[in-house]
């Protein structure tokens, strides 16, 4: 089968640079695991005692998932990085220590599962800042906490926000600055003091370089620079981390010379995406080897051929097809054989969907 390399070791490092990063900046954070889907080997492979020692907490949008870090470290302190639904709040209790929330009837029900099991259930209240995802208005922050902080199984440890994952709203000072607004609003009208300010995620992390986030900041949600070395913001290296982290091989399983345009009646019975083609090349041949891996397991603008002559042709839902001209080297000897393997780069998303998928191995190195 094709397969998914992961460079356990880098990752792992990319880790403890962040750890050490953020304890000089006087920031706590959350490593976001979500990329990996709860997968135990990676979970095993990754989250060491050592390197997650500086971690606050390990976050994951799904509760299996969050099953799944409680059963490999059950003493691991966990957020659940979104607003849960309601009929979960059990499970949620059991699985998070945290959790995000925005919608007070969903916190009730929190509190009710949490007196059931005699524990204190720790959320941040999610505020909306221009991203239009979760959070609560702007303009109805006081009151809704005012509802919440009262509950007695319930312990607000901070406001937070949720920029660039939808629309890709930049987060800028004047934006993240609101936080620490209703932070010193909640502290005067309510004499309650929030111990987070959790603005922060990949996409805000060159902003702490530039000097450009209130000092109230002090909590990031972090997952893709940990595991990509990147922050979304610019698609860019952050620090020194490590951006070399997986690569995806796909496995030859047939390579022939077969003409550029197809030939026949097109119609519109394909389940599949192609490259377009030019008419004039209907004479024409390339060499076209067929791979093992298909729409079901990526999406083919999510990956990168390592091969710049490698083009793409077309994907069906289990196999891709791609160009690989006339298949000889500088030397004239043929590149490719049948069972050769061809490498790419992988992106967040192509990591997501490739450890998603039943069809698609995993290596750690």
């Amino acid at each position: 089968m094709a397969e998914l390399i992961i460079e356990a070791e880098k990752i792992r490092e990319n880790i403890r640079t962040l750890s050490d990063y953020f304890e000089k900046q006087g920031i706590d954070w959350s490593l976001i695991t979500k990329v990996f889907s709860g997968d135990k080997d990676f979970l095993e492979n990754i989250l060491t005692e050592e390197v997650i020692d500086k971690i606050n907490s390990v976050g994951d949008s799904r509760l299996t998932s969050l099953k799944n870090l409680r059963a490999v470290n059950p003493a691991m302190r966990t957020i659940y990085i979104k607003p849960p639904a309601a009929i979960y709040a059990d499970d949620v209790v059991q699985y998070a220590d945290i959790s995000l929330n925005s919608s007070f009837s969903t916190i009730k029900a929190l509190n009710e599962a949490a007196g059931k099991t005699g524990k204190i259930h720790q959320i941040i209240i999610m505020v909306e800042l221009g991203e239009m995802r979760e959070g609560v208005n702007r303009d109805d922050v006081m009151s809704f906490y005012e509802k919440v902080f009262n509950l007695p199984n319930i312990e607000v440890i901070g406001l937070g926000s949720n920029l660039g994952c939808m629309y890709g709203i930049e987060p800028t000072y004047d934006k993240l600055l609101q936080l620490s607004i209703y932070k010193e609003l909640i502290s005067v009208k309510f004499n309650k003091k929030l111990k987070y300010i959790s603005g922060g995620s990949s996409i805000t992390l060159p902003l702490i370089e530039k000097g450009a986030i209130p000092k109230d900041i002090n909590h990031f949600r972090v997952g893709e620079a940990a595991f990509f070395g990147v922050s979304p913001l610019y698609n860019e290296q952050f620090l020194n981390l490590h951006t070399d982290t997986f690569a995806f091989e796909a496995n030859i399983i047939e390579l022939e010379e077969k003409k550029i345009v197809p030939e026949g009646v097109l119609s519109d019975a394909n389940i599949g995406h192609t490259a377009d083609f030019d008419d004039h090349d209907a004479s024409e041949t390339t060499v076209k080897a067929i791979l093992d891996v298909g729409i079901l397991d990526v999406d083919k603008d999510d990956i990168e051929a390592l091969d710049k002559e490698v083009r793409f042709v077309g994907i069906t839902s289990d196999m891709m097809v791609v160009d690989i001209g006339k298949n000889r080297n500088a030397e004239g000897k043929k590149k490719y054989h049948v069972g050769d393997r061809i490498r790419f780069r992988t992106n967040y998303m192509a990591v997501a969907r490739l450890l998603n998928s039943k069809f698609i191995d995993k290596r750690f190195i």
